[in-house]
């Protein structure tokens, strides 16, 4: 049998052709490359966030929107992005991704500017969402049913961790390099992936894809963008704020008109009735929680390690290094737990463990005790592991075979809106909390206006010129102390509102979850299909 001329039917009657083991690990690879880009996008910036607000001058909401930018996009055109690929090609669509991330990270480089960083990270988004759902199609189009399992285990494994290797990419990178090698990395990863892709990816497409939802695609990105741009300027800019309200006003229209509309297709972008599945809807809610949590913990504990305590870049990622080492055995050993215990017991718990380590972490005082963040990031890492893969089988196996994609979908958009609004929130606690107290503090009394105005905006300034301030006298190093002390506090608000999340969320899905991935699955055919062992109605 030649590699390029007979042919196998995939589960969706896709017709690919049968490929050698040696072009299968090849793909295997480009796809993985393909997949570690996007995510280490999303960590490894927060590594460079102190050395880019001082060069760049960014206020700390300019941060939150540098980091969030990429995520919020990523997250808005996840579940489009998916259904270009199945129609138009994966393989010209993950070249398309590949070129836009790259040119944006190429550009963002050469600028110092915060407002052009924040569009070059939207645009990076943009190209992340035309890669991600493609890596996925490219592996189950590629490989036969006997080797597809271990395929998808490896994309699994990639995407959870990406992000921890992004962390320790950059933070070596920046050991030597300024802030924007970060960028450089992403390019030099974008090269490799898209060389990769013309090489050893075979063109694909589904034979009968879903009809585009342009609609639907524009109005949840709205709804979402709206959402989120108003919860990181309102610290800004206070609740009364004009923006402010037709930000949240433009959300809730849009994120209306975007659940009406999708009721009314017979292929909708996203059915809002699949969220009366018990394990659907609340295997999406612990993603989701459990990534607000996460993402924001990177967002604030990255500042704090270097900030307050001094760390390098590479030392703030080193700081992080129980993590992985706790996270992924006990989230390999997470599923045969949760068989033995139930979905309802075993998430809850990890979601409760999360919880704990944010509030130990929430503890922490200018002068680091090292021993106590390890125990904060042991038990976090627990609870991440313990309730990421069993959320994951609940919105699988809620679904039948027919609506896999969706599934798929849906749980990476649970990541992406997650990471998203807890940098948004956490962030935009963090920024207001700062300037609230070092302003409550008092040391910026006597102050020249202009130090006044950077020290609020960013503990960026501060640190900075540390040595300058302190050298004004008794009153700079009173700002410099009350500077850290303001941003402790805040960091500490937010990681309690963090702990607060993931609690709730662990009520929600002690009360909603179904008992066993046996339970999610006798429930997860919709009410307009047929269930498994009942014949279909006449």
């Amino acid at each position: 049998m030649s590699e390029n001329d007979p042919t196998a039917t995939v589960d969706q009657g896709e017709e690919v052709p049968v490929l050698s083991p040696r072009r299968r690990r090849g793909i295997l690879a480009v796809v993985a490359l393909a997949l570690m880009m996007v995510v280490s996008a999303v960590s490894g910036l927060n590594v460079a966030l102190p050395d880019l607000a001082i060069d760049t001058g960014a206020s700390q909401t300019q941060i939150t929107w540098i980091v969030d930018a990429y995520t919020l996009v990523f997250a808005g055109l996840l579940l489009s992005a998916g259904a270009l690929g199945d129609r138009f090609g994966r393989k010209g669509v993950l070249l398309i991704g590949l070129v836009v991330f790259g040119a944006a990270a190429g550009t963002a480089m050469t600028t110092s500017s915060p407002e052009v960083l924040i569009l070059l990270r939207a645009a990076m988004g943009v190209g992340a969402a035309a890669v991600m759902p493609v890596t996925l199609s490219i592996i189950t189009t590629s490989f036969p049913p006997q080797e597809r399992g271990k395929a998808v285990g490896i994309w699994v494994g990639v995407a959870g961790g990406g992000a921890v290797l992004g962390l320790f990419a950059s933070g070596i990178l920046l050991e030597f390099y300024a802030w924007n090698s970060f960028f450089g990395l992403n390019v030099v990863l974008a090269l490799l992936a898209l060389v990769g892709t013309l090489l050893v990816i075979p063109p694909s497409r589904d034979t009968h894809p879903p009809r585009m939802d342009p609609v639907g695609a524009v109005l949840s990105l709205v709804g979402v963008a709206s959402l989120v741009y108003g919860i990181i300027e309102v610290s800004a800019r206070g609740w009364g704020d004009p923006v402010i309200i037709v930000a949240y006003g433009l959300a809730v229209l849009a994120l209306t008109g975007f659940v009406r509309w999708e009721l009314r297709r017979d292929q909708p972008l996203l059915d809002p009735r699949l969220f009366r599945l018990r394990g659907f809807s609340t295997g999406s809610l612990a993603l989701t929680i459990q990534f607000f949590g996460s993402f924001g913990m990177f967002f604030t504990m990255l500042q704090y390690l270097q900030y307050v305590t001094g760390r390098s870049p590479l030392g703030a990622a080193m700081a992080l290094l129980p993590m992985p080492f706790v996270m992924i055995p006990v989230a390999r050993n997470a599923p045969h737990v949760a068989d033995r215990f139930g979905i309802r017991r075993v998430v809850p718990v990890g979601l409760v463990l999360s919880a704990t380590g944010l509030f130990l972490m929430s503890r922490l005082g200018v002068d680091l005790v090292y021993w106590h963040f390890a125990v904060a990031l042991v038990v976090f890492a627990m609870g991440m592991g313990l309730a990421g893969t069993p959320a994951t089988t609940a919105i699988v196996a809620s679904l039948p075979p027919s609506k896999q994609g969706v599934a798929s979908a849906v749980n990476d958009t649970s990541r992406e809106l997650g990471s998203a609004l807890g940098i948004a929130i956490l962030g935009s606690i963090l920024a207001s909390g700062y300037r609230d107290a070092l302003t409550a503090s008092g040391a910026l009394v006597g102050m020249p206006a202009q130090v006044v105005e950077r020290a609020t905006s960013s503990i960026a300034f501060v640190r900075a010129g540390a040595e300058q301030i302190a050298a004004m006298g008794p009153a700079g190093t009173r700002l410099v102390d009350a500077a850290e002390q303001a941003f402790v506090d805040a960091t500490g608000q937010a990681l309690v509102v963090g702990a607060g999340a993931l609690l709730l969320g662990a009520v929600v899905v002690a009360l909603r979850a179904p008992g066993r991935v046996a339970g999610a699955a006798h429930d997860a055919v919709p009410a307009d299909e047929p269930r498994q062992h009942e014949p279909a109605a006449d």
